[in-house]
Order: C-alpha cells, then structure tokens, then sequence
C-alpha cells in the first residue's frame, strides 16, 4: 500500500526548536518525531510513501534517505509555495504508483497517534468510501471542528468551531483516500482539505466515512504539546515500535550521565552525552543532545536545545532553551519563557516570565 506524508509546514509555534530542524525531524524518545508514525504506517502495510515536503526539504532525505532503514520506500516531493491541506495531497500524488481505485493513506507530520490504522484501512474498503477519516474524541469540541456520523459511519457533516458541538467526535487529521479522489483535487492552486474537498464530496454525495477510535492522540504543535508527547513515549502512554527500553521513567541515550543524586523522572529523556549534576532535578522535561544541567539547578517540563548549559541554580518551568544558549546562575524562567540558540544569558536572581 502507498501513502503521503505531509511535513511541509514550518512549526512556528514551537520556535526556537525549527529555526534549524524542521518539526517533524525534532528529536522524540531516540528517534525523529516522524519515525514513530513511520514505524506504525509500515506495520500497518504501508511498504511506499510519498513525502510531501517544503521547509527544508534536504533534512528529511538526509534522515531517512530511500526509505531501507525504515523497510519501506520512500520518494520526494517538494512544493514551492504552500498548496494547503489537499493541494499539497494533490500535488505530491504525481509520485504514486497505485491504480484509479487503490487506497492511499494519508498522515500529518505532526501527529501522534495510537489509533488502529489497519482498522481505519479496512473500514474505508468495507464503506466503498470516497474518503475515510479517523475521528477521534475530544471533552470539549469547541476548539476543533466537529464530525457527526451516522450509525453506520457516513459522514452528516463538517461543523466548524461552535459554542455547541453537534459531537464529540473532531477530525484527526488521518484519511485514507481513494486514488481517483485525490486525482479529482484542483492542481496547482492553494485546496484545504478540511474547508473545500471534503464538504464538496459530501455535497456531492459522495460516500465519506468516519473511522472513530478514541486512541491515543496528540497535536504536536506548541512546546507543552511536545514535551508531554515525548513523555508519553517514554512513560508508554503511547506505545512506539522504535522506542528503547527506559527505567523508572527515563530514558538515558548514547553516553548520557545522572549524577546518583540528581532527580530524573516523569518521562525525561536525556540526550546523547547530556549531563546532569548533583542535586539537580529534572522532571517531564526533553534534553536534547549534549546538554549540560549544572548541579542544583531546577528544569520542569521544558525542552533544552542541543549543547545548551542551564547552570548551576537555574529554575526553569514550560520553557524552551534553544541550541547552544547559555542559561547563567539564578535566573528563573517559568510560563513559555523561550531563549534562543546561542543567546547567553548572564548570572541573575530576577524572575522572568512573558506573561
């Protein structure tokens, strides 16, 4: 079976971490957020996928080359300029292989999800379906668009935000496509899936589907998002076929040190040849490679970039620290604080939080 994977996007909500590394090649529990979805794609017979790529393209074929690593293939298809949701579908479908009536799997980047796609797969052939779409369920619609189905499936609608849900039920961002569809999508100009392509087969009365499983879901688009998304790897909240063993909810990588006295928990990983000294205390946090945590010092749920140094007494709190930057004694950075790369902030006791 083919797919397509979107990672064009630029991931500006989690800056500083993309200045320099697209989202989906962030590192995530030991490998690259993207291989987990890979990982579960393959196991559900996915053996070509298509990315479809803009920002920084080069960085996902230097990770992930031809695909063997990973025991499938992979092509490259690079937009020029952002073709929304469908349009960039549209457009990277000119690698496919598969017939008219073959079902293509469709894949967020920025996604984790524990969701059966073998299921959604088999949903999608038994419902002829035009388009099949895993919804998953959420406490409160109102921040997403709702997707009433009826009982055998077909999709009623497409609601948009509204202070009164119709349902529980939002779109997850994973669709299994019939080829012909993506074949009808408007080539070269910019389609959303969500506000065009869909609502238009549905108006058209084509069968659209919903798959719904209430698995395990996440948006990986702000910081909290993916602190908590790497700590459930390592927690196994979510299970990944690529994540390593890990103890007491931590995950040590290649070279990484804990001093016996520091406190690592809550599903921290720390980093290739990261450090973390006496006394300190480091909890549902994601040390990249390299850092250094001086003794003492406090990081709660917060990302480090590659070889930054938080020094000794630094309390740091939902804050992002970007590659090489310097963090110097006493200063206490809480609520989404951000420092970018190689910024060196000098020894303080003020209190800083943007808000």
């Amino acid at each position: 079976m083919e797919a397509i994977l979107l990672v064009g996007g630029q991931g500006t909500r989690l800056r500083p971490l993309t200045i320099s590394t697209p989202k989906p090649l962030l590192p995530a529990a030991g490998a690259p957020l993207l291989e987990h979805q890979l990982a579960r794609a393959r196991n559900a017979g996915v053996t070509r996928i298509v990315f479809a790529t803009s920002y920084r393209a080069e960085m996902f074929t230097e990770a992930f080359g031809d695909g063997t690593r990973l025991g499938m293939e992979i092509v490259y298809v690079t937009e020029d300029e952002p073709l929304g949701t469908a349009g960039a579908i549209r457009n990277a479908s000119t690698a496919l292989a598969c017939d008219a009536d073959s079902p293509v799997l469709v894949l967020n980047g920025d996604i984790l999800s524990g969701h059966d796609i073998s299921a959604q797969i088999a949903a999608h052939e038994k419902g002829e379906a035009a388009v099949t779409l895993h919804l998953t369920l959420v406490d409160d619609a109102r921040r997403y668009g709702s997707v009433p189905t009826s009982p055998d499936g077909r999709v009623l609608d497409f609601v948009e935000k509204s202070p009164n849900p119709p349902t529980n039920q939002v779109n997850a961002g994973c669709y299994v496509f019939r080829r012909s569809v993506i074949d009808g999508i408007p080539v070269g100009r910019v389609v959303s899936a969500e506000y065009e392509t869909f609502p238009e087969l549905l108006a058209a009365g084509e069968p659209v589907c919903g798959y719904v499983e209430a698995a395990y879901w996440l948006d990986v688009g702000t910081p909290a998002a993916f602190v908590r998304g790497v700590s459930d790897l390592v927690l196994g909240a979510l299970a990944s076929p690529v994540v390593t063993a890990n103890e007491h909810g931590v995950l040590l990588l290649d070279d990484a040190s804990v001093a016996p006295s520091a406190r690592v928990g809550g599903g921290t990983v720390v980093g290739a040849g990261a450090r973390v000294g006496a006394d300190a205390r480091v909890e549902s946090s994601v040390l990249f490679d390299g850092v250094v945590i001086e003794p003492g010092a406090r990081v709660i749920r917060s990302v480090i970039g590659d070889g930054a140094r938080i020094c000794s007494g630094v309390v740091l709190e939902d804050c992002v620290i970007g590659d090489g930057a310097t963090v110097g004694q006493g200063n206490q950075l809480i609520n989404g604080a951000r420092v970018w790369p190689n910024v060196e902030l000098p020894a303080t006791a003020v209190r800083f939080s943007p808000e």
